[in-house]
């Protein structure tokens, strides 16, 4: 159920056949042809739900854990806040029973359940549903956990709906209530809406610093020491961009409608901070489309680099060969060994007395006559260059993270 989100290096991203044994690739989960409206398609390794309702007004705020969903009825009745938390979708029943609970309507039910779905907003009667996508950095491993979250908001009660148990970024809100900090038990659900909203957004800042620390780091490796390992690198943090991209980009547009249409179960007042919310995503968005150019642009250096290595290694092979083939061509005359007792003609400098030591000297002036030319010319100082750019990111103490 968790989009477990490509940990890098990911050996598929280069090899398209691998797709079935990554688990970075999402699970969609269809319904078949032809089902019937309101149809709850729930997988086999979804976890069982966990029930927690905080109720709170500016006096006092209680947490419950909740068995089954028929105990939430007396809290929807009261005129304090109510918020409904349900981690995991594993039981059939309790969410059908939960739907009983808040008369939710079939397809905002199957909207829930069926996960992933794409962030939207809609409105029924007189309940909001509003749902998105959280991220959850994954920390010393990499990369990160995306989930889907589902707000129904009433008017005295908010439920909201995650895939998993284990993770979320509503710590912080829970801590406000509790403490009774700031005007939030003074508010109404949707502010609370609102609170968690926000929270969820500023939860992909974290994720988007780390990727870039990542480009920063794969920068200089790319410059460095270009290897295969830091091409799938790149794939990978290209693909998961886009993941990203993909969960934020329709949260836009979905924020802009409750700002721009408006509903009866959200405020003018909250409405207003709702702008606050939209201008977060849009700076979200910002970073996620600097982070792909400079991702794509990570490809074009690497080949670059990768180019610019092969030109130095022919470089300096064609270097070699230019000083040993005259050394060659001269050991090779004077290996043919003709008899000169049959001719004067035949290479009488193997008689000389001085003939073994001014052979090796003519090799010597050849082969350093030959280095000084290139040396003028500057064929060197390239390969100078690079040795020293490879001192200095030695001794700088960068380290990639993978």
């Amino acid at each position: 159920m968790l989009d477990d989100r490509f940990p890098v290096p990911a050996p598929s991203a280069l090899n398209p056949n691998e797709a079935e044994e990554d688990e970075s690739y999402v699970d969609y989960y269809y319904d078949e042809p032809g089902s019937m409206p309101g149809t709850l398609t729930i997988p086999a390794d979804a976890q069982a739900p966990i029930i927690a309702l905080i109720d709170y007004n500016e006096h006092a705020a209680t947490r419950v854990e909740i068995a089954t969903p028929e105990e939430c009825r007396p809290y929807l009745d009261s005129n304090s806040v109510s918020w409904v938390d349900v981690k995991g979708l594993g039981s059939e029943d309790v969410l059908r029973r939960l739907g009983d609970v808040f008369s939710l309507h079939p397809l905002v039910l199957e909207d829930v359940v069926n996960v992933p779905q794409r962030p939207k907003v809609e409105e029924y009667h007189n309940q909001l549903l509003f749902i998105t996508r959280m991220v959850t950095p994954k920390g010393a491993e990499g990369g990160f956990l995306s989930e889907q979250v589902s707000f129904i908001l009433g008017e005295h009660y908010l439920l909201t709906v995650q895939e998993e148990p284990k993770y979320d970024c509503f710590g912080p809100i829970r801590e406000r209530i509790r403490t009774n900090k700031g005007t939030i038990r003074k508010q109404g659900a949707d502010y609370l809406a609102y609170a968690l909203l926000d929270s969820l957004i500023d939860g992909f800042f974290p994720v988007l610093e780390e990727y870039g620390e990542m480009i920063e780091e794969l920068e200089d490796e790319v410059v460095s020491n270009p290897t295969r390992q830091t091409l799938e690198k790149i794939h990978a943090i290209k693909r998961e961009l886009l993941v990203i991209r993909r969960a934020i980009w329709p949260q836009r547009d979905a924020i802009n409608t409750l700002i721009r249409d408006g509903s009866h179960l959200i405020s003018d007042d909250v409405r207003v901070y709702l702008r606050d919310c939209y201008d977060h995503v849009v700076q979200v968005l910002d970073m996620v489309e600097t982070y792909r150019e400079l991702a794509s642009s990570l490809m074009d250096v690497y080949l670059s680099s990768v180019s610019n290595k092969m030109n130095e290694i022919m470089k300096l092979l064609t270097v070699i060969s230019s000083i040993f083939i005259p050394l060659t061509f001269i050991a090779g005359v004077y290996g043919m060994n003709f008899n000169t007792e049959k001719s004067p003609w035949n290479m009488p400098e193997l008689n000389w007395y001085w003939g073994y030591p001014l052979c090796l000297g003519l090799m010597v002036v050849t082969a350093g006559g030959l280095i000084y030319l290139f040396w003028k010319r500057g064929w060197f100082e390239n390969f100078s260059s690079v040795v020293q750019n490879d001192d200095v990111h030695k001794t700088s103490g960068i380290l990639t993270r993978r």
